[in-house]
């Protein structure tokens, strides 16, 4: 599968995407003439390159031939229109059409308007309809690739726009970025424009570092601000890397405590199962002077630590917490059903290469079961168990004779 991992080092513009992109191999000249299909007009496409921190990047500017342009406030439906009525392809359409969409929702969010009222001002100038239409095209010409993006960079500041003077980041961006996760880099300066975070809201289909992947085109576009560093958005091309498991960072966070009443720890633990915690676990340990305490240690989503942090430090008696970050490798995981004398028990099913390693029944399905039928756990368990593993040598029989159906 295809796969486009855009790092987003020094944020993510309209402009910077299709620099990004044009890099990574979209050609620009049948960009120019898929967007002639459009029919709006009245501007031009150059594509260049500059450095920037020491770094040659394609630099892309929409250069307007009427001024008015630049002052055009469009709705929504109009743009849609422009979109549907042109002769670009079905999917340019509707992935161009899902960006405004969701910038739309964004703003009328936060103007508290709904999204057929509100009007994009500059957002809705033709050079802004080009960069969207434009990353849509792009991505189409690159194979409509599975796109994977970085966390984004903080920044802070203020902006002047049509509404005035406004903090950053823009309303409108932290709306379509919520859920996203972020990384501390703290630039004065706006990284991540609205257009920008509509085009990751509406394309990512996850966060995080780069996947594995066979690297085939890597593009860089420029941004038009320096900040010290380079201005630019990485778009990495190639070819997906399929694992029979999966490996992914974790967040470890720990911390020693010898001075709390044991019968708080369980609401603690559930408060961090709840809020997005892998796992929860505890152990016992030997402190300074003799004193047995506990080491209470939390596996994390990397972007959910910190948060996950501060309910250690509130809802118990440490102060202070180490956190550091480890790989996770995990086996595949699937759930199937086996019948019992019991009823229907759920069984998880852990694979490597297709074989299976782990299966266990679902304890839950087992203390139901036992409850309902007035029998101890361990009978609905190991019912459970058999049953899937005569299942089980009922199939690998099946395919020693080659056969479909009953033997």
């Amino acid at each position: 599968m295809k796969i486009l991992y855009f790092d987003c080092f020094a944020g993510i513009s309209g402009d910077m995407t299709l620099g990004a992109l044009i890099g990574a191999g979209a050609d620009p000249d049948e960009l120019r003439k898929s967007l002639d299909k459009l029919g709006v007009g009245g501007f031009k496409l150059e594509v260049g390159s500059r450095n920037t921190g020491h770094i040659q990047a394609t630099d892309v500017t929409v250069h307007m031939t009427h001024e008015e342009h630049h002052h055009h406030h469009r709705g929504l439906s109009e743009i849609l229109q422009i979109i549907d009525g042109s002769s670009l392809g079905d999917w340019v359409k509707t992935t161009a059409s899902t960006i405004f969409k969701k910038l739309a929702e964004a703003e009328a969010k936060v103007h508290g308007s709904t999204p057929d009222k509100v009007h994009f001002h500059e957002v809705g100038a033709v050079d802004a309809i080009v960069d969207i239409v434009g990353t849509a095209i792009c991505l189409d010409m690159l194979g409509r690739p599975k796109v994977i993006s970085s966390p984004m960079p903080t920044f802070h500041g203020t902006a002047s726009g049509s509404h005035g003077v406004f903090p950053l980041p823009a309303p409108a961006t932290l709306e379509l970025l919520k859920g996203v996760p972020w990384k501390t880099r703290d630039v004065e300066g706006e990284l991540v424009t609205p257009t920008g975070a509509a085009i990751i809201a509406a394309t990512a289909s996850g966060f995080g570092t780069m996947p594995s992947m066979k690297i085939e085109n890597i593009g860089l576009g420029a941004g038009k601000k320096e900040f010290g560093f380079p201005n630019v958005l990485r778009a990495i091309l190639g070819e997906e890397i399929e694992h029979k498991h999966t490996s992914e960072r974790a967040a470890i966070i720990e911390t020693n405590i010898d001075d709390m009443n044991p019968q708080l720890y369980e609401p603690v633990i559930d408060r961090l199962f709840k809020e997005g915690a892998l796992d929860v676990f505890m152990m016992p340990i030997q402190m300074k002077k003799n004193r047995p305490g506990v080491l209470l240690k939390t596996i994390s989503p990397p972007e959910k630590s910190t948060f996950l942090a501060e309910i250690i430090l509130r809802e118990t008696t440490a102060i202070g917490v180490r956190i550091y970050e480890a790989e996770r490798m995990c086996l595949e995981r699937r759930w199937e059903e086996v019948q019992t004398d019991y009823g229907t028990v759920k069984v998880k099913i852990a694979t490597l290469n297709g074989e299976i390693i782990n299966s266990a029944p679902e304890y839950e399905d087992c203390r139901s079961a036992a409850e309902s039928y007035k029998v101890p756990v361990k009978v609905v368990y190991d019912a459970a168990t058999a049953a899937f593993a005569q299942r089980n040598a009922n199939d690998g029989e099946k395919k020693r004779l080659g056969r479909g159906g009953e033997i």
